[in-house]
C-alpha cells in the first residue's frame, strides 16, 4: 500500500434534526441531516398511502373484472 495517498478517515458524529445522534467514521467530518432512519416515515411505519383521485379503487375494479373473467 502506498503512503500518503489515502484520505484521513476519522470519527464523526451525524446529528439529525429530530435529535438522534449517530457515531460513525467519515472523511468529511461531523455533519447534520434533516431526516434519519429513526424519524423517516418509511422506516418508522407511519407513512400513509395517498389515494389521489381514486386510483387505488380504479386499479382494484379493473383487475377484479379480469380475475373474475379468468375464473369462469
Amino acid at each position: 500500500m502506498k503512503n500518503n495517498i489515502h484520505p484521513n478517515y476519522r470519527p464523526a458524529t451525524i446529528e439529525c434534526s429530530c435529535g438522534n445522534i449517530i457515531e460513525n467514521r467519515s472523511t468529511r467530518g461531523s455533519f447534520t441531516v434533516e431526516v434519519c432512519s429513526a424519524c423517516h416515515p418509511f422506516y418508522t411505519g407511519k407513512q400513509k398511502l395517498m389515494d389521489t383521485a381514486g386510483r387505488i379503487d380504479k386499479f382494484r375494479k379493473k383487475y377484479a373484472k379480469q380475475l373474475a373473467a379468468k375464473a369462469k
